[in-house]
């Protein structure tokens, strides 16, 4: 198969252009530099020359605080770059994943993740613009397209919470990590096993939404002293504390866990536990040392 990863410059964009490529495939991963994907020019010509059978949208405006006063610069790309993406797609032939998050959500359930179906209800900018994505990309290309919904993302490559609780452990003698917002832990790797998994099964019978987070549930809290631990720290270093000790522009989800019941039905295993994947990870992560600029 050819495939064409957008955001290519990014944690999941790199994972994916490595995981497609460890298994043979014939892949061209384009970062920001070289595709803008809110030029309906620039999509077209891509699509158009690299021929892909399969596109895997990695690009997105990720600046969750900042959306909230530059929403219209969000929605840009969130919004209208997976529409123009689907329309390429459906003129060229290719098929579209396309990887969206958990702020489509309200984030107010308590108990029970969310299944791929529940009704929307974002709260933040953030959440509005990606959810106008996957809208698009689900009204322009139905049965030829899918929404990979993913969460709380850690990877090798790039910044994340899991890297800065490596690197805070070194500083300081304690932290204050907020206990009272409950999600999913994902390594970006498996979620790139899960668009390498996808892409040849999508189509008339596996198309739609899928949830693309690891398994199970913890808290900021928790995920934090899971890292001391396999670091060998302390984890009674690592205090809990409320979601008001550190007020931000945009309110983050109380509770965002995802279910995963349609990776069955197209005969897939479920997502593995986040504490298993995370001890996969983190010797890679702390091998990868400081994250390195990518464009």
């Amino acid at each position: 198969m050819r495939w064409l990863i957008t955001g290519a410059g990014g944690m999941l964009g790199r994972d994916v252009v490595e995981e497609l490529t460890r298994r043979g495939e014939t892949v061209v991963g384009l970062d920001r530099a070289a595709l803008d994907i809110t030029s309906p020019s620039a999509v077209d010509s891509a699509v158009r020359e690299h021929r892909p059978d399969v596109v895997a949208n990695c690009a997105a405006y990720t600046a969750v605080d900042d959306a909230e006063t530059d929403e219209a610069r969000a929605l840009e790309i969130n919004g209208d770059g997976p529409r123009l993406l689907a329309r390429a797609c459906a003129a060229h032939d290719a098929r579209l994943i396309h990887v969206s998050t958990d702020y489509v959500f309200s984030g107010e359930a308590r108990t029970t993740p969310y299944p791929e179906d529940h009704p929307t209800g974002p709260r933040t900018a953030y959440g509005r613009t990606k959810l106008a994505g996957e809208q698009a990309v689900l009204a322009e290309l139905p049965g030829a397209s899918a929404v990979l919904r993913t969460a709380w993302l850690y990877g090798v490559h790039g910044s994340s919470f899991v890297r800065t609780m490596i690197g805070l452990e070194a500083r300081r003698d304690t932290l204050d990590v907020v206990d009272d917002q409950r999600g999913q832990p994902t390594w970006s790797a498996d979620v790139a096993e899960r668009i390498a998994d996808l892409g040849p099964r999508l189509g008339p019978e596996a198309h739609g939404v899928f949830h693309a987070t690891n398994s199970g549930e913890a808290t900021w809290f928790d995920l934090a002293r899971e890292v001391f631990s396999l670091i060998g720290a302390d984890p009674d270093r690592v205090r809990p504390t409320s979601s008001a000790a550190f007020p931000r522009p945009a309110p983050r989800p109380a509770y965002s866990a995802l279910a995963h019941h349609r990776w069955q039905e197209i005969g897939l295993p479920l997502p593995r536990d986040w504490r298993s994947a995370l001890h996969e990870a983190l010797p890679r992560i702390r091998k990868e040392g400081l994250p390195r600029e990518t464009p």
